[in-house]
Protein backbone atom coordinates (compact mmCIF):
# COMPACT_ATOMS: atom_id res chain seq x y z
CA UNK A 1 0.00 0.00 0.00
CA UNK A 2 1.56 3.34 -0.98
CA UNK A 3 2.25 5.91 1.69
CA UNK A 4 2.39 9.69 1.25
CA UNK A 5 5.92 11.06 1.02
CA UNK A 6 4.99 14.36 2.63
CA UNK A 7 2.38 15.38 5.16
CA UNK A 8 -0.55 17.37 3.81
CA UNK A 9 -1.35 20.57 5.64
CA UNK A 10 -4.70 21.10 7.38
CA UNK A 11 -5.58 23.85 4.91
CA UNK A 12 -4.97 21.57 1.93
CA UNK A 13 -7.24 18.86 3.30
CA UNK A 14 -9.93 21.36 4.25
CA UNK A 15 -9.74 22.97 0.81
CA UNK A 16 -10.35 19.57 -0.77
CA UNK A 17 -13.38 18.97 1.47
CA UNK A 18 -15.13 22.29 0.68
CA UNK A 19 -17.44 20.50 -1.76
CA UNK A 20 -18.66 17.93 0.81
CA UNK A 21 -21.86 19.76 1.62
CA UNK A 22 -25.49 18.75 1.79
CA UNK A 23 -27.87 20.01 -0.87
CA UNK A 24 -31.17 21.64 0.01
CA UNK A 25 -34.17 19.48 -0.90
CA UNK A 26 -36.41 20.80 -3.66
CA UNK A 27 -40.03 21.12 -2.60
CA UNK A 28 -43.07 21.50 -4.79
CA UNK A 29 -46.71 22.16 -3.92
CA UNK A 30 -49.19 19.26 -3.92
CA UNK A 31 -52.00 20.09 -6.37
CA UNK A 32 -54.58 18.30 -4.19
CA UNK A 33 -53.96 19.59 -0.66
CA UNK A 34 -51.61 22.53 -1.44
CA UNK A 35 -49.04 21.32 1.13
CA UNK A 36 -45.30 21.29 0.34
CA UNK A 37 -43.96 17.89 -0.73
CA UNK A 38 -40.71 16.54 -2.12
CA UNK A 39 -40.54 16.43 -5.90
CA UNK A 40 -41.47 13.14 -7.63
CA UNK A 41 -42.74 11.55 -4.40
CA UNK A 42 -46.13 10.66 -2.93
CA UNK A 43 -47.63 13.48 -0.87
CA UNK A 44 -47.31 12.54 2.82
CA UNK A 45 -50.44 14.53 3.76
CA UNK A 46 -53.04 13.29 1.25
CA UNK A 47 -51.30 10.28 -0.37
CA UNK A 48 -51.70 11.32 -4.00
CA UNK A 49 -49.19 11.16 -6.84
CA UNK A 50 -49.67 12.34 -10.41
CA UNK A 51 -53.36 13.12 -9.77
CA UNK A 52 -54.19 9.63 -8.42
CA UNK A 53 -54.76 8.34 -4.89
CA UNK A 54 -51.80 6.00 -4.35
CA UNK A 55 -51.53 5.60 -0.56
CA UNK A 56 -54.37 5.59 1.92
CA UNK A 57 -53.52 7.91 4.80
CA UNK A 58 -54.90 6.96 8.21
CA UNK A 59 -56.06 9.83 10.41
CA UNK A 60 -55.16 9.59 14.08
CA UNK A 61 -58.13 9.66 16.39
CA UNK A 62 -58.02 12.08 19.29
CA UNK A 63 -58.24 10.57 22.75
CA UNK A 64 -61.43 11.36 24.64
CA UNK A 65 -60.90 13.06 28.01
CA UNK A 66 -62.19 11.05 30.94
Amino acid sequence: MPLPKQRHSKARGRRRRTHWKLKIENFSVCPQCKQPKRAHRVCPVCGTYNGRQVVEIKVKEKKKPR
